[in-house]
């Protein structure tokens, strides 16, 4: 069940009633028809204190107070205006974020600009239960931020986003909405505690060097962190100096991964010590082979651009549950 209040319900189906109705592709110039004003609780207040005053003035006949009631009710309405102006022209020109694994939070940006030129202050963003400031917009395009948490991995859809603004007096909010048709990729969350790497194929070009290594390479100068086992015990006592032996341990030059070798697995968990799997190995620098059920294999290869080809094939496989 929904955690929100009935005042959040209630506007939330109010807010359907505004444009847009359905997502909509960027960029998006927000036009006098897409934005709305009203009061706000100190705007309201500030109308009842002018009534009482035109009210007073009225029954004493006192015409500098009628005429002080009427100056500031010309500063209120001249406030409404503005807050409208503040919106009026702006374009929401692209949304877009960094993929992350299912669970951690996902820095949504948003960037907005403006073609007149005009300065903006006191821009706020609201949208996927998250708030933003924006920058101040003077001619250049600024970029606000939504830190917006994730839960499940594949593509996430952007809720409608509110921008508003109460200045320049705060007796008026402005706003409009926003709806990306920009679906948003959250990869797959890594297994916590997996098993190392497969074995891998091929010739076996390449070593790197490791405590837990086959043939020694050399002596080096002892570390903070090294383990005792690694200590040259006699060669230290000759040098008088503490010396850990590093070893040679020789690795494959590529790694498969398969997702048909993991069979008798829940399928979720599959994808997770895949994906536990792939960021091994771009982290040993290794090269490494995805095959996946009815797509063709990739790479082998390593790198971001591998590396993200293979976790967006991992979080859009099918029949995954959501």
């Amino acid at each position: 069940m929904s955690d929100d209040t009935p005042r959040q319900r209630l506007a939330r189906r109010l807010s359907l009633l505004a444009r847009p109705r359905v997502p909509e592709s960027l960029p998006v110039r927000l036009d006098r028809r897409r934005v709305y004003v009203l009061p706000t609780g100190f705007g309201a207040f500030f109308a009842a204190l002018l009534f009482s005053m035109v009210l007073g003035a009225l029954n004493y006949n006192n015409n500098p107070a009628l005429l002080l009631a009427l100056l500031l009710c010309s500063a209120g309405l001249a406030s409404l205006m503005a807050a409208h102006l503040q919106l009026s022209g702006l374009s929401i020109d692209a949304i877009g974020a960094e993929p992350v694994p299912a669970g951690a939070v996902m820095q949504v940006h948003v960037a907005i600009s403006a073609r007149d030129g005009r300065t903006r202050r006191g821009l706020r963003l609201q949208g996927m239960g998250r708030d933003a400031v924006a920058p101040v917009l003077a001619g250049d395009p600024v970029v606000a931020t939504l830190a917006v948490p994730t839960e499940q991995l594949g593509w996430l859809d952007p809720d409608r986003i509110r921008l508003s603004t109460t200045q320049p007096l705060g007796l008026a909010r402005a706003w409009s909405w926003v709806w990306p048709q920009t679906p948003l990729l959250v990869y797959p969350m890594p297994e916590s505690n997996g098993p190392p790497l497969p074995e891998g194929f091929g010739q076996q070009q390449a070593t790197r060097l490791h405590p837990a290594g086959e043939d020694m390479h050399h002596l080096r100068a002892y570390r903070a962190g090294d383990p005792r086992r690694a200590i040259s015990w006699k060669h230290s006592a000759r040098r008088d100096a503490l010396l850990v032996r590093e070893y040679e341990q020789p690795l494959s030059q590529d790694v498969a991964l398969d997702w048909q070798a993991l069979s008798g697995m829940e399928h979720e968990l599959r994808i997770r010590r895949l994906a536990r799997w792939v960021d091994l190995a771009e982290r040993e620098g290794r090269r490494y082979r995805l095959a996946l059920p009815g797509q063709p294999p990739l790479g082998p290869s390593q790198g971001p651009a591998h590396r993200h080809l293979c976790l967006r094939a991992l979080a859009l496989l099918p029949h995954v549950a959501r």
